[in-house]
């Protein structure tokens, strides 16, 4: 007798399930024939950012990853970090070389502060550390290059001055650019350093209160009927040593007799006198330092060994020392109050002895300091004087009605009573 057939039902059922895992199948097959197909979708920095690791941290706040943009990744995270890497003196990635000592040298230091390195910005390493030291150095008149110094050749009168080397800050000392109390050095070291180096001229920068005195003064005393033509630089003049010395031994010895500073005056009734002469070279031309070795050369005489008494008379154009050339003496009556060191408080007139052998677009002029102490005013002429009268260190020759001057002169008749203290440099 044959076996029972299940039921219909059970049957259908059975059926069902086998034909629903076919197609469940078939259609995964297929989902992986499609995928295998097309590439696999492309995913942003900002949908799956990489594995971070300390190399690809951002250079500003190494606390995030460095961005990608698709192309490049850059060294920073964000907007604001890269905006604080433009700050920094200099890129992380691109610092500054550095000696075996392990400090970056001082040629890669910035021009103005000194103290930190300078910006580069990827391509060019800039004078300055950031923008402020940019800024402050453009306010004190600060070039992108420092000045190089001369040297002095061994020969103490070669026709040589030397530049010394110097930071210009404004109102600073002209050596380091420290603060200044009082002159034009920070302390004895560094005045020591200067003089040690005279004779020399040290350039004084436009935003100086010095470079504002001094032009000042000559603005100020250009009395004559023209217009008074404007200064394009000014050089301190570092004197010799011994020089300056007896210099101040004099200036001390007219003081102990005149008591001048007890009055509220200066030490030996110092004054600034100005002095025009002859110049056959373009020394203070565009910071040309060097002096010519003519002997004839009135201003490189003076500034090489000061005023000299024995030269007068001499056709040196600068032995006499009067505001004239001396070659000129006959021509003219010019020897008014005798054989003496000639200044005057007027630049203008001073301006008309300023003469140029060699063409220039500039002129010189000496701004002196002078031991005036106890003058004796003079209005008319004595062209006898060796010497100021007796009981007195100077002459006073002052403009007066009747008088033979048109404008003021201050004649000494002590080499050591006077000492060339600027040169400046002003339109010709």
């Amino acid at each position: 007798m044959s076996a029972a057939l299940p039921p219909m039902h059970t049957a259908l059922s059975v059926l069902g399930t086998m034909a629903g895992q076919y197609l469940a199948s078939q259609q995964a097959q297929a989902a992986q024939a499609t995928a295998a197909q097309q590439p696999a979708p492309s995913v942003s920095y900002q949908q799956q950012p990489a594995q971070t690791n300390a190399t690809n941290l951002c250079d500003v706040c190494h606390a995030k990853p460095k961005y990608f943009d698709g192309q490049k990744t850059h060294s920073y995270c964000s907007k604001s970090c890269a905006a604080k890497m433009q700050n920094k003196p200099t890129p992380a990635n691109n610092p500054p070389k550095r000696g075996k000592s392990g400090k970056a040298s001082s040629a890669q230091m910035c021009n103005y502060c000194h103290k930190q390195p300078k910006y580069n910005d990827g391509t060019t390493t800039h004078s300055f550390c950031g923008k402020t030291c940019a800024q402050k150095a453009k306010a004190a008149g600060i070039t992108s290059t420092p000045p190089k110094s001369v040297g002095l050749r061994p020969n103490a009168l070669a026709a040589m001055l030397t530049v010394l080397p110097f930071r210009p800050v404004k109102n600073g000392c002209l050596l380091c650019g420290s603060a200044v109390k009082k002159g034009h050095f920070c302390g004895q070291v560094c005045t020591s350093k200067a003089q040690k180096k005279g004779p020399a001229l040290l350039e004084v920068p436009q935003g100086h209160d010095t470079f504002k005195s001094v032009a000042d003064q000559f603005k100020a005393s250009w009395r004559h009927q023209t217009a008074c033509p404007t200064v394009r630089r000014i050089y301190k003049v570092i004197g010799h040593p011994s020089s300056i010395a007896k210099y101040e031994a004099y200036r001390k010895q007219v003081e102990a007799r005149g008591n001048f500073v007890a009055a509220g005056r200066s030490e030996g009734n110092e004054n600034r006198r100005w002095h025009g002469t002859t110049r056959q070279c373009l020394l203070g031309d565009n910071g040309n330092c060097n002096l010519c070795p003519s002997s004839s050369c009135s201003l490189c005489g003076i500034l090489r060994t000061s005023y000299s008494l024995s030269l007068f008379g001499k056709k040196t154009g600068w032995g006499r020392q009067v505001l004239y050339p001396v070659y000129w003496i006959l021509a003219v009556n010019l020897s008014a109050f005798g054989a003496g060191i000639y200044t005057s408080s007027t630049s203008s007139k001073s301006n008309d002895y300023s003469n140029n052998v060699i063409p220039s677009n500039l002129k010189a002029i000496l701004l002196n300091k002078v031991v005036v102490g106890k003058g004796y005013k003079m209005m008319q002429d004595n062209t006898t004087l060796t010497a100021p009268p007796q009981g007195y260190d100077s002459v006073l020759a002052e403009v007066a009605n009747g008088g033979s001057l048109n404008y003021d002169e201050l004649v000494c008749y002590t080499e050591n009573a006077i000492r060339p203290s600027y040169l400046v440099m002003y339109d010709a």
